[in-house]
Formats: C-alpha cells, structure tokens, sequence
C-alpha cells in the first residue's frame, strides 16, 4: 500500500509541473487539440519541449493522446477526468494573479503596468 504523501500541495505542483504544463493544461480547457494547434497557441515554446511536457502530462494521466491510423498521422490531445478536474485550480490562480496584480504591480509599480 503506498502512504499518502505529507505535502499534498507540493504533489500537486510536482504534478502539474512548470509553466508549460500549465499552460497545456489550460489550453486544453478549451477542448481537443492537436500539436500544431498547441504550438502555435503556446507560442514560443520549442517542439522539443511541447513533446516532452505533453508525454509527461499524458504519464500522470492528466491529458489523453489519440492517435488517429491515416496519413499523414494525426494525433489528438484532450485532457482527462483528472484534467478538467484543474478549471476550479486554475481558475482561482488566475483571480490570485488579477488581485496581486491590481494591488501590487498596478498600484506599487505603475512601470510595469
């Protein structure tokens, strides 16, 4: 039987991993997509890293891949259960980074704004 880790919250983010991932994960959130579409939402991210977070989230059972037999090859990404699971998560990342943003970037370091 394997224990359940102390720190859940540090699971979390060792799941969820760096900023790409959680870019994916909210790309996603909009529905299926292919890599192409991916790479080109994410912007400067390179393929090699595209492909690597993409097997990583699909390792941890976050994102499904089809793979569909024609030619050329497609091949899809939708997020899982465990995925969708993340809106509320994400979503309440973004409300933190809108309030620290008008409070402190915004009000304290109008530069940046």
């Amino acid at each position: 039987m394997i224990e359940m880790p102390e720190n859940l919250v540090e699971m979390a983010l060792k799941t969820m991993g760096d900023r790409w991932k959680i870019m994916i994960i909210q790309e996603l959130m909009n529905g299926t997509k292919r890599f192409g579409e991916l790479k080109k939402e994410l912007g400067d991210i390179t393929q090699k890293v595209l492909t690597s977070n993409l097997r990583a989230l699909e390792e941890k059972g976050i994102l499904i891949r089809t793979v569909y037999a024609q030619i050329p090859p497609r091949v899809e990404y939708t997020l899982t259960n465990f995925g969708y699971n993340l809106k509320p998560v994400l979503d309440s990342m973004r409300a933190w980074a809108e309030e620290y943003y008008n409070q402190n970037v915004k009000n304290l370091m109008p530069e940046l704004a």
